[in-house]
C-alpha cells in the first residue's frame, strides 16, 4: 500500500484508497458528499498565521517547510494521526487531500514525507513507496 497525494478539486483518481481531507480549511465549492472523505484530519493542517505567510509561494517553501514540521512536531494530534495512517496503510492506500492549485510546494507534500519517514521502522518501506 502506498500513501498517495491528490488534489482535491480534481476528478478522484483513486476512490479505493483510505481519502483523507489534510487542509485546516474545508476548500470553497466542494461539497462534504461530493468529497467521498474517511476523514478530516484539519489539526494537521499548517496553523493559520503560517498557512497566511505562505501564501503559496514557491520561494518560502523551504522556510514554510521548516517552520510546518517544527508545528508538527510539537502538534499533539501527530500521534493518533501516525496510527490512523499505518492502521490504513495495513489495509489500503492512504490519499492525501489538499486544495492548493501547486502539486509541489504544498502541506501534503511535507506530511507525506514527514509521515514516510515516522512509519518506516513500524511499515515495511515498499508498502508505503508511491
Amino acid at each position: 500500500m502506498a500513501i498517495k497525494l491528490e488534489r482535491i478539486y480534481t476528478k478522484p483518481a483513486d476512490l479505493a484508497g483510505y481519502r483523507v481531507l489534510v487542509d485546516r480549511l474545508w476548500p470553497r465549492g466542494i461539497s462534504k458528499v461530493n468529497a467521498q472523505l474517511a476523514s478530516w484530519e484539519k489539526e494537521m493542517g499548517p496553523s493559520t498565521e503560517l498557512r497566511k505567510w505562505f501564501n503559496h509561494d514557491p520561494e518560502k517553501f523551504p522556510a514554510f517547510q521548516e517552520k510546518y514540521l517544527a508545528e508538527l512536531a510539537a502538534n499533539p494530534a501527530l500521534p493518533d494521526f501516525l496510527n490512523l495512517v499505518a492502521t490504513q496503510l495495513a489495509k489500503q492506500d492512504v490519499i492525501f487531500l489538499y486544495g492548493a492549485k501547486d502539486e509541489t510546494h504544498n502541506q501534503a507534500v511535507v506530511l507525506k514525507d514527514l509521515v514516510l519517514k515516522r512509519l518506516a521502522d513500524r511499515v515495511p518501506a515498499e508498502r508505503l513507496a508511491d
